[in-house]
């Protein structure tokens, strides 16, 4: 059964694939809230950048997870139940708590150098930010519940987690973070007691952080997950506030509607097709079915292209939904919008892949655990070379 998962054909692997993507459709819902509710995301100039920024944290905390359960699964390290498993699995959960706090810190250190220079911001705004990010990303910690409960659920009935878990919770994540955001954005914004909710609540998660990390002090699993991951925390925290300022780019010079629906499925997507090839990777490295080298990638490409093959359909459906949902169908404008899409796809796909796939050799060549690395890496440089690309494509075709 651990195995199953690993050998499927082409045709198989490209069902399976397909099947996890199609959740990424549930972005067109996270994008229309987005537009709908864009008049919050223009109160304040940070407002608009930090929204990738939320998005990308939660899928890299997310994205950990779901790497780390779907090779530990396979391992038999971790049981598929949420009571009476095994150390590890608990000492897991209390790490991403502590790395749930210290990204959204780092996020809002690194907005102090980006904002005055790209989002119109000051130093005054730091206190606000970083309780905003504390608050939405805390509470957003019922999401790792979530994703638990489909990896457990997917490895019992033959499917693969490595290639399931993330991407149908990437999209849950994305949409239910957005929620909370715009959620936190309205309460900040109202006045009165706002502002004093959120930092109550950002005061609550940072007392818990506090207590596990010396609770947890002399734990290897928990200080191994804790030290591989910071150094990937940091990168993350400078590369979502690229992408925000990327996004904010794009608002200003292509504000265009179907655009502003289809950007968070977008970046979902590539982060899928990361994490497919990523996830499968380290977990056949650590079966010993891949060898920790470049060439090997060879061995790799059925996992590769279904992956490769699914985002390109699922980039055509997203362009004409996007398009319907804003009443504007039509041959003229599904032909502009999907060349846009699939130029941006041939463009990040291909850079994911190479990123994806040359983490997974580099770290396990070190000695290291790859899912400390591959998915956080992988799906924070996605959102941003998916951005980038998308820029690209819209600068060449419009």
């Amino acid at each position: 059964m651990a195995h199953a998962g690993l050998t499927k054909s082409f045709l198989g692997m490209f069902k399976e694939t397909s099947l996890a993507f199609f959740f990424d459709i549930g972005g067109l819902f996270a994008g229309f809230m987005l537009a709908t509710q864009f008049g919050i995301f223009e109160k304040a100039p940070w407002v608009i950048a930090l929204y990738p920024a939320m998005v990308s944290a939660k899928g890299v905390i997310n994205g950990l997870l779901s790497g780390r359960l779907g090779t530990a699964l396979h391992l038999g390290t971790i049981h598929p139940k949420f009571f009476g498993n095994t150390k590890s699995f608990y000492k897991l959960i209390e790490s991403l708590i502590v790395l749930t706090v210290a990204t959204s810190t780092l996020i809002g250190i690194f907005s102090i150098f980006f904002g005055p220079f790209f989002w119109g911001t000051t130093i005054a705004d730091f206190p606000t930010i970083l309780a905003v990010l504390i608050a939405t990303m805390g509470t957003g910690l019922f999401i790792t519940l979530i994703t638990i409960k489909v990896a457990f659920i997917s490895f019992k009935r033959g499917l693969d987690p490595d290639i399931v878990v993330y991407p149908v919770m990437s999209t849950i994540a994305d949409i239910l973070i957005t929620l909370l955001y715009i959620g936190m954005l309205y309460l900040y914004f109202s006045g009165f007691a706002g502002p004093w909710i959120i930092a109550i609540l950002s005061l609550i998660i940072v007392i818990l952080v506090l207590y596990l990390i010396p609770k947890n002090r002399k734990e290897p699993d928990f200080i191994r997950t804790l030290k591989e991951s910071i150094v990937t925390m940091v990168f993350v925290a400078f590369m979502v506030n690229v992408t925000g300022t990327i996004l904010e780019r794009i608002h200003e010079s292509f504000p265009r509607q179907e655009i502003i629906n289809v950007y968070p499925a977008l970046i979902d997507m590539i982060g899928d097709v990361g994490s497919v090839v990523g996830s499968t990777a380290t977990t056949k490295l650590a079966l010993g079915l891949l060898t920790p080298s470049y060439a090997s990638i060879k061995k790799h490409s059925k996992n590769i292209f279904s992956a490769w093959a699914s985002s390109l359909m699922m980039f055509a459906i997203l362009a004409v939904l996007a398009l319907i949902i804003n009443g504007i169908f039509s041959f003229t404008s599904f032909s502009t919008l999907i060349a846009i899409l699939l130029i941006a796809n041939v463009i990040a796909v291909t850079m994911i892949v190479v990123l994806s796939y040359g983490i997974s050799i580099l770290t396990f060549k070190r000695g290291l655990d790859p899912d400390n690395f591959v998915i956080p890496v992988e799906s924070t440089a996605a959102d941003s070379i998916t951005t980038l690309a998308l820029l690209i494509a819209l600068t060449l075709i419009l």
